[in-house]
């Protein structure tokens, strides 16, 4: 078994311990303060030096059964019985440790918020990490939340404690949700200077001695998932504090492109849509005139007692407006760049889709649609145009005769 130096001591980095075994490019030491992977929480990584070597901890698992925590350190594995030093990464624990905490304290201001907001399941495996919860919080209790947080952590000096209680002793502690293991438990709790506890949790992770390093916390989005659970992401710490200083140049960047202050962004860019919007809206309706134009510019020719109107576009858009718009009692076959092509047709006894299928059986392609439009490929886009007048040439319209 391994002693977990971690939990004596959240902010211990460097440690001496006793190789007691190895096996597969792992190390198993009588002590360590690598906290192993577990609980939503990275494991830690670093180094272990000994006299005439050193290898690089890449992860730190523990071994339920034995108790037993091995640091995978690949090929360069110390004897067992040799004195080690290990050294933790600074700045990768720090930053686990303030996910972890954050957590627990953004988890709590939602319990707060609604009772009903209980946490589901937990990730602080990256920077960006996540809660999940029941109870369907909205925007505004999400907001609430990360309110309550921020002035509870701008105002209020919590300092962690982790006693190790009995779980018939469990009663005596106001939990945020049900511990799931029995005998002795882990508590972790963020407790004020008045004694008052704001948060008090079963857990075996690590944590920052007192909640404001991890501030600032940041709600960043949410999303519906399965089962009927809201996911909150958020970030903490440092990581959330180089986050938002890049967003904020990023920011300012732009907002000097457009002679504006950063809090005036949201006007500018909602400007922009609009007319943006109003652009796009004037640039359909003249799409849709220059479609109407062009349909009745083509000359109308008669093909087996079908009028008919050939179109070539130079613009692949205007395809489906051109076959949308057809005279009523006639026939529109168009040609686009890319082989792109179609029938159009404002009488029932000549299908589209039947026509347009006639012609790709000859010249190659495919493509299909309704009885009033359809739509296809071609490689030969020379031929498609006599294809269809072939087409019509054997075609016999239902009875001969106009609609």
């Amino acid at each position: 078994m391994t002693r977990p130096l971690y939990h004596e001591a959240s902010t211990l980095l460097t440690f001496t311990a006793t190789v007691t075994d190895t096996r597969g490019g792992a190390v198993g030491l009588d002590a360590t303060a690598f906290y192993p992977e577990g609980g939503g929480q990275n494991g830690d990584v670093g180094v272990l030096r000994w006299p005439g070597g050193e290898a690089v901890v890449r992860g730190t698992r523990k071994d339920k059964s034995s108790g037993v925590i091995w640091h995978e350190v690949g090929d360069v594995v110390p004897p067992v019985g040799t004195r080690v030093t290990g050294e933790v990464d600074a700045v990768w624990r720090w930053h686990n440790m303030a996910r972890h905490s954050a957590e627990h304290l953004l988890a709590q201001a939602f319990h707060r918020v609604n009772p009903a907001f209980r946490v589901a399941a937990v990730s602080m495996r990256n920077a960006e990490s996540t809660i999940d919860l029941e109870g369907d919080p909205t925007e505004a209790d999400v907001r609430a939340a990360e309110t309550l947080l921020r002035g509870t952590l701008a105002r209020t000096d919590l300092e962690l404690e982790t006693p190790t209680v009995s779980d018939v002793e469990l009663h005596r502690y106001p939990l945020r949700r049900e511990a799931k293991v029995r005998g002795d438990v882990r508590l972790v709790i963020f407790r004020d200077a008045e004694g008052t506890p704001f948060d008090v949790s079963a857990c075996g992770g690590t944590h920052v001695p007192r909640a404001a390093l991890v501030a600032p916390v940041v709600v960043l989005r949410t999303e519906r998932i399965r089962g009927g659970l809201t996911r909150v992401f958020f970030m903490a710490g440092e990581e959330a504090g180089a986050y938002l200083a890049g967003v904020y140049r990023e920011a300012r960047a732009l907002a000097q492109g457009f002679s504006a202050p950063v809090e005036a962004l949201p006007e500018r860019v909602a400007t922009l849509l609009a007319d943006r919007d109003a652009q796009r809206a004037a640039a359909a309706a003249l799409r849709q005139h220059l479609a109407h134009t062009l349909v009745r510019l083509a000359p109308c020719q008669d093909v087996n007692g079908v009028a008919l109107r050939e179109v070539t576009l130079d613009d692949v858009a205007l395809l489906p407006l051109v076959l949308a718009d057809v005279p009523p009692g006639e026939v529109v076959a168009a040609l686009a760049p890319g082989g792109r092509c179609g029938i159009g047709s404002g009488r029932e006894d000549v299908p589209a889709g039947e026509l347009l299928g006639a012609a790709l059986k000859v010249v190659g392609g495919k493509g299909g649609g309704r009885p009033t439009l359809a739509q296809g490929t071609t490689g030969q886009p020379d031929r498609f145009l006599p294809a269809v007048r072939e087409a019509l040439t054997v075609m016999r319209p239902a009875a001969g005769r106009p609609t």
